[in-house]
């Protein structure tokens, strides 16, 4: 399923969701056209986890953490993650507050790295993309607004189907998928990062309280009253 938009509007104009799309927009440009090759901006940026458990490249890797959530391994690549940060993280930053969504869209990456490198301690594949803090957006948006509907492309043969979607549907469905993608992969052959989809929104939901201003049980009651 491809989403394209909820039914949730914002009150206000998600200022850092769009920064965060124009700074990856910008990283990928430089990928592109800025670097010595695109191959090698992905040895530059993106994270290796074996360099985590060696003290000698241990800091380059703590760096590594925050530039890989800004790096892209193709245009499909980063077009799928804006695609889901927008429907979904504005709505998260709508709730949290602008300063409050930052360091939760951080944390939330770092928790989708910590995930993927104990998955694959050994793996010495560079690891890129925004996906990780992006299911953290995902793990935040199904408890603060489960009776939402997504709007998603459905392929059925050559066509797709528009069809409405419950949100807790949509985003649990996703969860299981990349649990289902974990457990039958190897994290340190390539590929996608699964663990660290994991991990990303499990760190969304067990940190949601912490970032928000207002109980999670006060915003769908605002959601409801104000949209329902």
């Amino acid at each position: 399923m491809i989403p394209l938009k909820d039914d949730i509007p914002t009150r206000r104009t998600p200022w850092v969701t769009i920064l965060l799309i124009a700074a990856n927009v910008a990283v990928f440009g430089w990928q592109i056209e800025g670097a010595p090759s695109f191959e090698m901006s992905i040895h530059l940026l993106g994270l290796v986890p074996a360099e985590f458990w060696a003290l000698e490249t241990l800091p380059s890797a703590l760096v590594s953490v925050f530039t890989s959530m800004f790096a892209h391994g193709s245009f499909l690549h980063i077009a799928s993650n804006l695609l889901f940060l927008w429907i979904f993280g504005n709505n998260v930053e709508d709730a949290m507050g602008r300063t409050r969504f930052v360091a939760f869209y951080l944390s939330c990456g770092v928790g989708a790295v910590a995930a993927q490198v104990i998955a694959a301690p050994t793996s010495a594949i560079p690891m890129v993309g925004a996906s990780g803090a992006i299911a953290g957006m995902l793990g935040a948006y199904l408890l603060l607004f489960p009776h939402a509907r997504v709007l998603a492309a459905i392929p059925v043969f050559v066509f797709l189907r528009l069809v409405w979607v419950p949100a807790a549907i949509f985003i649990v469905l996703w969860l299981v998928l990349q649990i289902l993608g974990g457990l039958l992969s190897h994290p340190g052959q390539g590929g996608v990062a699964f663990w660290a989809h994991v991990g990303g929104a499990v760190t969304g939901m067990l940190l949601l309280r912490a970032f928000l201003p207002h109980p999670i049980r006060a915003v769908r009651s605002l959601h409801r009253r104000a949209w329902y």
